[in-house]
């Protein structure tokens, strides 16, 4: 009797665990299953988010290269000196410039130690890598029409309203340029006459004395790098026009596929990739609760200040962010705040005008992206505006086949070894 019974109790517990073996094999069955089709439906939406992308973001590379070619450095520093219009004229120069977050740091810094102000400086700062020819082709591409026009308006508003807070600041509480112009002329008579330059009228010339410096041309030849450059180069440009216009254009196009995709390459395809998850897996409702307003828009201020982003690299992060249920307004102060403030960013800031241009530059971003984004979102509700359905018929004028050949073109030039072969 105990010998039936023990075997009938072994012989449930051997069905139990098959069962139990079974059901788990089915568990896992399922959930290979369902991952896979999460899997090849990310893989989808990053293929179809990157061929929407990469021709808009390939004509802003190809711009902005040209840009950089035709538009001389010394015209930047000679118009953003003291007074209002210098705020102003920073803000419209640094708009279209291809220049994002990191790119931005050392033109600024050498634009406010040769003679910017502090104002002008705050000014290009913020609208330079808030905005740029790249970003609105991209905004067009991924968010309509809307995006593109008034996220660029943003931006220079943004800009001059912060280079006027700026300007409040008392010139004494303003740190002062760390290359004074009579340091710059000893250092230079200090580094090239002592060891090189034995002509004598040269020297003494340039260094006689801090009153007399009005010889120009010899203060030019000898401490001016540039004036130098220029006149050696202009020694052996070609005579003819048309060679000089190609090489030009050569150089920009060269720019434009090297060190311009080399900043923003990495950014860019974060934001993507992270479109592209919001698309597949986060459910529109789940954001929804979190949309607008003014606490979401200040999270979204608190989130962006230490990312380190571009422009053109925030817009498909903002695309999914729409796409999750955020308000186009709260998306719009990510794309502001994010790539006008990151570390880096704030401590030029602070090493070279000080703490109290650094706190303004922070109002300024912050409460002009609020505001920004607050007639952004009561604009769309006026006119009825839908910024989904924009998102989805903007670029329907470009074939797949070309989106997806641009995608394949920008990733060639991104990848150094492979592109080292041809450029």
């Amino acid at each position: 009797m105990n010998y039936h019974t023990a075997n009938i109790c072994g012989t449930n517990a051997l069905v139990n665990k098959n069962h139990g073996i079974i059901a788990v094999g089915n568990f896992v069955l399922i959930f290979m299953v369902v991952n896979m089709e999460q899997l090849t439906s990310f893989i989808n939406n990053f293929i179809e988010l990157s061929a929407e992308a990469s021709p808009w973001l390939l004509l802003g590379l190809l711009i902005a290269g040209l840009m950089k070619a035709w538009v001389p450095s010394e015209i930047l520093s000679k118009h953003l000196g003291e007074g209002k219009s210098a705020v102003v004229k920073a803000a419209l120069i640094g708009a279209p410039l291809p220049l994002c977050s990191c790119g931005v740091i050392p033109v600024a810094t050498e634009l406010r130690r040769s003679g910017a102000s502090a104002p002008a400086t705050a000014s290009f700062l913020v609208a330079t890598p808030e905005t740029g020819i790249d970003s609105v082709s991209v905004s067009y591409a991924l968010l309509g029409p809307v995006f593109a026009v008034y996220r660029p308006f943003a931006a220079i508003m943004s800009a001059i309203v912060t280079g006027l807070l700026v300007s409040t600041v008392k010139s004494e509480k303003i740190k002062s340029p760390i290359v004074e112009p009579e340091q710059s002329a000893s250092a230079c008579c200090a580094s090239s006459s002592v060891k090189k330059e034995v002509p004598k009228p040269t020297t003494s010339s340039c260094c006689s004395t801090v009153d007399k410096i009005e010889p120009e041309p010899e203060l030019s030849s000898c401490c001016s790098t540039n004036a130098a450059v220029t006149v050696a180069e202009a020694t052996t440009l070609p005579p003819n026009l048309l060679n000089n216009l190609i090489e030009k254009t050569r150089t920009g196009i060269y720019y434009a596929a090297t060190k311009l995709i080399d900043d923003i390459i990495i950014w860019l395809a974060i934001g993507l990739i992270f479109a592209a998850v919001v698309r597949t897996f986060l459910p529109p409702e789940f954001l929804l609760s979190y949309g607008s307003g003014l606490p979401a828009m200040l999270l979204m201020i608190a989130i962006s200040i230490p990312m380190y982003i571009c422009a053109t690299a925030s817009t498909p992060i903002a695309a999914g962010f729409i796409m999750a249920g955020l308000s186009p307004g709260t998306a719009l102060v990510f794309m502001m705040a994010g790539p006008a403030t990151n570390v880096s960013t704030l401590g030029v800031i602070k090493n070279e005008m000080g703490s109290a241009v650094l706190i303004r530059y922070l109002l300024g971003v912050a409460l002009c992206a609020i505001g920004f984004a607050t007639l952004l979102d009561l604009g769309l509700n006026f006119f009825a505006i839908d910024i989904t359905e924009q998102m989805s018929h903007s670029h329907e004028m470009l074939p797949q086949w070309f989106g997806l050949t641009c995608a394949m073109l920008i990733t060639f030039l991104a990848i150094k070894p492979l592109r080292s072969l041809i450029i």
